[in-house]
């Protein structure tokens, strides 16, 4: 199994509830990683992590309209800090992108909300897709309650009639265009009902 060398945060974020922000606070159960907590005259908290190895991370929580929010870009390397901040960023829904480098090539992961939406590999010369998050209810749901199709029938069966009515007080010259006009429905109809 390739060693990960390191873990970049980039642009990602958290929004935490004042209940979710005490939670934060208290979440962290590995042994080896301790954590400060900075109040700031604004309201404001400043969360510091650190690992028995010396590493740390800083994360800066604002005000804003009555959340806690976290913006943050920064990179790790020590196993422990990673993986707690790693269970904290799922825990508390973050967005944003994470990147674990190893030697030779970046595994990149897009995080919504907590949950990974993509993951693309990344080497000296290419990438790959490794996993996209499809919401196939969503789209299954879409694909039914579209009729589109059943409206386009409803609408061709209605020139339909329309056509026909026509026909019936047409001259002859005009009989012929709307033969024409007829079958093309038809063609259209037969299409959109198969």
């Amino acid at each position: 199994m390739a060693q990960r060398l390191a873990t970049e945060y980039v642009n990602a974020s958290m929004r935490l509830t004042e209940v979710q922000m005490s939670q934060f606070v208290h979440k962290v159960y590995d042994p080896h990683v301790r954590q400060r907590v900075k109040v700031l005259d604004n309201g404001g908290q400043v969360v510091v992590l650190e690992d028995d190895g010396g590493e740390e991370v800083h994360l800066p929580f604002e005000r804003k309209d009555g959340y806690y929010v976290c913006e943050m870009s920064f990179r790790l390397e020590k196993p422990h800090l990673t993986n707690v901040m790693r269970l904290l960023f799922a825990a508390f829904k973050g967005s944003g992108m994470v990147t674990r480098i190893y030697n030779g090539f970046m595994m990149m992961y897009y995080y919504q909300e907590g949950r990974v939406r993509k993951i693309v590999e990344y080497s000296r010369d290419s990438y790959k897709l490794v996993f996209e998050f499809k919401d196939a209810t969503a789209e299954l749901q879409q694909v039914y309650r579209n009729n589109d199709v059943e409206l386009e029938i409803a609408r061709i069966r209605k020139d339909v009639n329309t056509l026909l009515d026509r026909r019936f007080i047409a001259s002859e010259a005009d009989v012929d265009r709307i033969d024409d006009e007829l079958r093309h429905c038809s063609r259209r109809l037969f299409v959109l009902e198969a």
